[in-house]
């Protein structure tokens, strides 16, 4: 999902969700705090975001950013996992930045939803993510002793003006970055820029480490919701990342929705990314720069949405699976219940989804990842799942 607001910046990059306007009025139903201003977002079509600006003084770049979501079932991530994660990145053509969702990386059982927060798996996460981004191209990916990549709660940390070396040519410095850690990561291709754990919710954003000397990278922060039982643990929510890269604002935002099949459980789903909206913040601390930074998500310049948003198709079971094997995707989402909520205006009201051109990706058999659960022949005891 993606949603672009128009600002004095200009960036070129792939979309995936177009979010068309801001509504004042929806701003204020989705959010407790309000940022500083609303601005008017064009209605952009092409495959790519391309904004003209008069002013010469305005630079444009592009960044090529990569983002995923992937729920692994409460898999570790070893053995098979890693091999499936280095196919996944299509380090062959390789993007500036990565952005990866992950879904129930620790089991959804009452002693992690209710426990205190475990940074075990998110911690061997980043290092396989970071192994995999770096050994392609022969750097050493070294784990760092004194100082690991432990905490399901990391952001990356710019350094300070006195230790900043910036270019006075041009419109804006050039930020050349001597981390603390430069000795560790010294042989590197990506820098781990931030990552989020709340239960099995889990987002991780990583760099190319040559732009971090390019542009200006600022006021990342981290946030989550719970959302789950009661409305308030963590078996379902979201965890987001916000930063700012040469004064445009980005927000990631990596959920995992209600499951569930029966009538009503969209609703329920609704309600969860109107809490996601309401609920999110990014408060300002003594570290932000001089420029405004937003306290909500639809505050950004940039907005990806994505996860594993759990909305069905509208379909009997065989008819489903009829059609997945006539790969007749735009038959499937004409009863595709997101999309229905959409045009319905129930959940992302002036959002656009991008082009779907692959198969339902829920719910895959335990014993073979090629066929869909509950199909036949059917593992004993395997639930009915129709494909969504």
């Amino acid at each position: 999902m993606y949603s672009e607001n128009q600002k004095s910046k200009t960036k070129t990059f792939h979309k995936w969700f177009t979010r068309k306007n801001k509504r004042e009025k929806a701003h204020d139903q989705l959010n407790e705090i309000s940022d500083d201003s609303e601005d008017e977002v064009d209605i952009l079509d092409d495959v790519y975001v391309h904004s003209l600006e008069t002013d010469p003084c305005i630079s444009t770049n592009e960044l090529r950013i990569f983002v995923g979501t992937w729920n692994v079932a409460g898999r570790s991530p070893v053995g098979s996992l890693a091999v499936d994660l280095d196919e996944w990145l299509n380090l062959k053509d390789a993007a500036d930045m990565y952005v990866l969702g992950f879904q129930e990386i620790v089991p959804l059982k009452t002693r992690n939803v209710i426990g205190a927060e475990d940074p075990t798996e998110a911690t061997n996460w980043n290092l396989l993510i970071g192994k995999t981004l770096n050994d392609k191209y022969g750097c050493p990916w070294l784990t760092p002793m004194t100082d690991p990549i432990s905490s399901y709660h990391y952001h990356y940390d710019k350094i300070s003006d006195s230790e900043r070396r910036t270019s006075v040519s041009g419109h804006s410095g050039i930020q050349q970055l001597r981390t603390e850690d430069e000795n560790l990561y010294g042989g590197s291709k990506y820098k781990l820029m931030a990552s989020k754990k709340m239960v099995g919710v889990f987002i991780s954003v990583w760099m190319k480490k040559e732009l971090l000397s390019k542009y200006y990278v600022s006021n990342v922060k981290v946030s989550s919701v719970a959302c789950g039982i009661m409305g308030y643990l963590g078996n379902k929510g979201s965890v987001s990342v916000s930063m700012s890269i040469e004064g445009t604002s980005f927000c990631f935002i990596a959920a995992h929705l209600a499951s569930g099949e029966k009538k009503g459980d969209e609703c329920r789903r609704n309600h969860q990314v109107t809490e996601i909206f309401r609920r999110t913040s990014f408060p300002r601390s003594s570290e932000d720069d001089c420029n405004p930074q937003p306290l909500t998500i639809l505050g950004h310049d940039r907005i990806f949405w994505f996860g594993d948003l759990n909305y069905r198709l509208y379909l009997e079971d065989n008819l489903a699976r009829y059609l997945i094997k006539k790969q007749d995707w735009k038959a499937l989402q004409e009863f595709d219940q997101l999309r229905r909520e959409l045009e319905n205006g129930g959940v992302f009201q002036g959002w656009r989804e991008g082009n779907i051109e692959f198969a339902p990706t829920y719910k895959y058999s335990t014993s073979n990842c090629n066929r869909y659960s509950g199909g036949l022949p059917s593992r004993s005891g395997e639930k009915q799942r129709t494909p969504a």
